[in-house]
């Protein structure tokens, strides 16, 4: 696997170029060489309309002699989509992944809907992942995301609000109490492939509740914006009803996207360098 010493940038560049089996994805690692001496290795999975270079800004936050991870989920950027559009499948080409790396063991960073999905992999890769970390994660589906489901009227009601510029400019301007002035929550849609995007919609607003998770035992941190969404907050306390283990981690100043907006407080939580 190709390693440099560098930052943002070039991180983003060498993610673009690592090729990997699994997924058709394109997986980089960064070897880093910032803030502290502790050892591991992360995977990060992406949201909704993500994509590899979601964890970018982390990089120089990476402690050294720790290893970053991140892919393509199927059917965004390099990776083709998933044999089958369905939750079981989707489950195990990303436990394949998390199988595939040359890691023991490692931390799973899932942000947004990357949460849901590292949960939904983890059963079958459970012996390798010693630690989650979730960030912004949705325990529900609300109903301002069931509505673009809706029979008949939901896609285009979603090609309207995601796929038109005008759409996602009134979109961003209306969460702009969800966001900082400097973050734009409708950005990421403007390259994604929207059929794709629809389909994962579908997926995730099909699962049936959280408790299938409830089984998980070892760590994990949740991590959420100070001014995010009130469901984000109403699913922490959901959350934390089915894994006593867990800790909750307010970022202050933070909307719905942390990795961008808070990137100094969930670098140290996400790579345990002392949070408290």
């Amino acid at each position: 696997m190709y390693i440099k010493r560098d930052g943002e940038e070039s991180f983003a560049k060498d993610l673009q170029s690592c090729q990997r089996s699994h997924l058709g994805s394109h997986l980089g690692s960064h070897l880093g060489s910032h803030l502290g001496s502790h050892l591991g290795s992360y995977l990060g999975l992406h949201g909704w309309s993500g994509d590899h270079t979601t964890f970018a800004p982390l990089v120089p936050f990476l402690p050294a002699d720790a290893r970053l991870y991140s892919a393509d989920l199927p059917g965004y950027g390099a990776s083709p989509p998933p044999a089958r559009w369905d939750v079981e499948t989707l489950a195990g080409e990303i436990a394949a992944l998390i199988d595939s790396l040359p890691d023991e063991s490692l931390t799973v960073i899932g942000n947004c809907s990357g949460a849901i999905l590292a949960l939904l992999a983890a059963p079958k890769v459970e012996a390798k992942i010693e630690r989650m970390v979730l960030i912004d994660p949705f325990a529900y589906a609300p109903w301002y995301f069931r509505l673009f489901v809706e029979p008949w009227w939901g896609r285009m009601a979603y090609y309207t609000a995601f796929a038109n510029p005008v759409g996602r400019w009134i979109g961003n301007l209306s969460l702009r109490g969800r966001r900082t002035e400097e973050t734009d929550l409708t950005r990421s849609f403007r390259s994604v492939d929207h059929g794709v995007s629809y389909r994962y919609l579908r997926l995730l607003t099909s699962i049936d509740g959280i408790g299938g998770f409830a089984w998980w035992r070892k760590p994990v941190d949740i991590l959420y914006g100070e001014r995010t969404f009130g469901a984000i907050r109403e699913s922490v306390a959901m959350w934390k009803q089915i894994w006593p283990q867990a800790r909750a981690w307010e970022l202050k100043g933070a909307g719905h996207l942390p990795i961008l907006e808070a990137t100094a407080q969930v670098a140290q939580i996400a790579f345990d360098m002392n949070p408290e």
